[in-house]
């Protein structure tokens, strides 16, 4: 292919367009701005029809790219190094979902402050996170890192950081171009509920993270941003990252007398590390920002097979510690008395309440999307997250505060241009005004057609109840102005906003497919106290046995007062019975039934 005299960060962009890019998200930050503008001004983007924007924040630029990702398209991520500062929620939990199609964070950091308010190295993120990180050492590696590390992150479902720093963002040299790939096709992952991040499955992903980490050690001593060196004079050797190497070598022109491990890829090559170390008497490191290698590298000659502990398997890597295995590390025996669970105790999976208005709308949801496919509805944090897991299956990802909104975006900006099937996004009041605003805007501001289902239980109500700006009241119970959700989302710019009472289930559903038919972002607040905090009670709900079918429709609210009634039956399935112990008598069951079964108790 041709040779171009790009900007490092122009030699990304331009690799990431021949690595098959679908779209790129960015929030603007010297230095990492160019990468997104030299995308936006491609002639080959825009005839490929490659999607970019700026987003209203790192947060749902991440976000945006994560849905396109899920889409199974390649998706990068622009921000300067602060701006992962507010993107770390999608960031750290992306580390646990995986990725479907290929990931990439592009994160430029500006050492010296050149236009900065810190100096902070995102490889201590990359680290955190236990994701791979590549750091090109000039432009030619910078523009071959789009490859690689798109490959990367498909081989291993694992998004890819690729750390930029100032100095390489900002000036030229030659790259040659490679032939350009061809786009992923739209597919949805295998495992859609891998992306759901309850506690139960989140405990499973990090456990496959860490399985992960040896998989990404040996990538990284076979990579070819990996070099080692070698050199006659021991008495030192150099471990140079990034673009240090480069000024190593400017001291040397006829090529350095000291052993040299070039490092371009994380974690940290072991074989090639300690072969450095082993070899030489002393070893100088080089590298952009914190001392994050030199760090590592310190332990090594005072470790001598001394230290213990997670890192050994003398405690576990994952999970609290306990009284049991702090004893076990210490190779003693627990002496604590045991006690025996009661049999009463029994294991009860999470579950919406009784009368909970989150199932009502999730059973109007899945009513009014049932004509169309799965892999479409984007959750976000609380507990109508918990509409995922059976009966309700109304969901199918979750990924951080706010994110179902830019996920829901990013979607859909990766389908097909005939593609008509709508992206729903569900969120909960308080979340929405925590940092689900900003997806929404950005949705009105790119004309983006999602439909976002608010569900106003009047509370922030997973973490116990607490007030937020949507309730009218302090933290101390004061009054205080109570913003009024339907007027916040007119005021962004939404042309189709609805508010509706998700206990009318008909009305309900009827709002959603208007959303969904609707051609713009459209708003739906199905607005209902949460049934605990203002202790909603109602006239008890009963079964009549003789006019129940049991088809067992009304099982699908996952209501815990609804259960079969072993005493009765009918065409070999069980007829439904509630207990009114438990109802509050909401009446969704009595609007679902087909045979009209269900009513007042007498």
């Amino acid at each position: 292919m041709t040779a171009f005299v790009p900007l490092g960060n122009e030699a990304l962009a331009q690799g990431a367009l021949d690595a098959g890019l679908s779209g790129v998200y960015a929030y603007p930050g010297t230095p990492s701005t160019e990468i997104t503008e030299y995308i936006q001004r491609s002639p080959e983007a825009q005839a490929r029809g490659v999607k970019s924007a700026w987003a209203a924040n790192e947060k749902t630029a991440m976000e945006a790219a994560l849905g396109m990702s899920y889409a199974g398209k390649r998706a990068l991520v622009c921000m300067k190094h602060v701006g992962l500062n507010v993107a770390a929620d999608p960031f750290m939990n992306s580390a646990f979902t995986g990725v479907h199609g290929g990931l990439v964070y592009a994160i430029a950091d500006d050492p010296s402050m050149h236009s900065s308010q810190n100096e902070q190295d995102s490889r201590f993120f990359a680290k955190f996170a236990l994701i791979p990180a590549i750091e090109p050492g000039n432009q030619q590696e910078a523009y071959d890192a789009a490859f690689h590390a798109f490959a990367l992150s498909e081989k291993h479902e694992i998004p890819v950081m690729v750390r930029m720093t100032t100095r390489l963002s900002h000036s030229r040299a030659d790259v040659r171009r490679r032939e350009p790939l061809a786009e992923n096709a739209l597919t949805l992952p295998r495992n859609l509920l891998q992306f759901v991040l309850l506690p139960a499955i989140a405990r499973r992903k990090y456990a496959d993270l860490l399985a992960k980490q040896d998989e990404f050690v040996a990538a990284s001593e076979a990579s070819p941003f990996n070099r080692y060196e070698d050199g006659p004079d021991v008495s030192l050797g150099i471990l140079a990252c990034g673009i240090s190497y480069n000024y190593l070598m400017e001291n040397f022109p006829d090529g350095c007398p000291h052993p040299v491990l070039k490092i371009g890829q994380y974690p940290l090559p072991r074989a090639l590390v300690a072969r450095l170390v082993g070899m030489c008497d002393q070893v100088l490191v080089l590298e952009e920002g914190m001392p994050l290698v030199e760090e590592m590298l310190r332990g090594y000659p005072f470790d001598g097979g001394k230290v213990h502990g997670r890192l050994d398997g003398r405690l576990p890597r994952a999970g609290e510690l306990s009284p049991t295995l702090v004893a076990r590390a210490l190779g003693r025996e627990d002496s604590r008395p045991r006690f025996e669970v009661p049999s009463v105790v029994a294991d009860r999976p999470p579950q919406l309440c009784q009368g909970c208005p989150h199932a009502d709308t999730y059973r109007a949801l899945n009513e009014a999307l049932e004509t169309y496919s799965k892999g479409r509805v984007f959750s976000d944090i609380g507990c109508y997250t918990l509409g995922a897991l059976p009966p309700l299956e109304s969901l199918d990802i979750c990924i951080s505060m706010g994110a179902s909104v830019g996920s829901a975006i990013g979607m859909q900006r990766a389908r097909r241009e005939d593609d008509t099937r709508p992206q729903v996004a569900v969120i909960g009041d308080s979340t929405f005004l925590h940092s689900g605003i900003s997806g929404l805007i950005d949705a009105v501001y790119n004309q983006t057609p999602i439909t976002l289902v608010i569900l106003d239980n009047r509370t922030t109500a997973m973490t116990g109840g607490q007030e937020h700006p949507g309730t009218g009241k302090t933290l101390m119970g004061a009054s205080a102005p109570e913003i009024d959700l339907l007027r916040l989302c007119e005021a962004a710019g939404v042309e189709y906003a609805v508010r509706v009472d998700p206990l009318n289930l008909q009305e309900t559903r009827a709002a959603i497919e208007q959303g969904v038919a609707f051609d713009g972002p459209a708003v739906i607040i199905a607005t209902s106290p949460c049934v605990l905090q203002a202790h909603v009670t109602g006239d008890a709900m009963a079964v009549d046995g003789e006019a129940c079918t049991a088809c067992q429709l009304c099982f699908k609210l996952g209501c815990p007062a609804l259960s079969a009634d072993p005493s009765a039956e009918k065409k070999g399935r069980q007829c439904a019975t509630i207990d009114e112990s438990l109802c509050n008598g909401c009446r969704i069951c009595e609007q679902m039934c087909p045979k009209h079964a269900v009513g007042v108790s007498k």
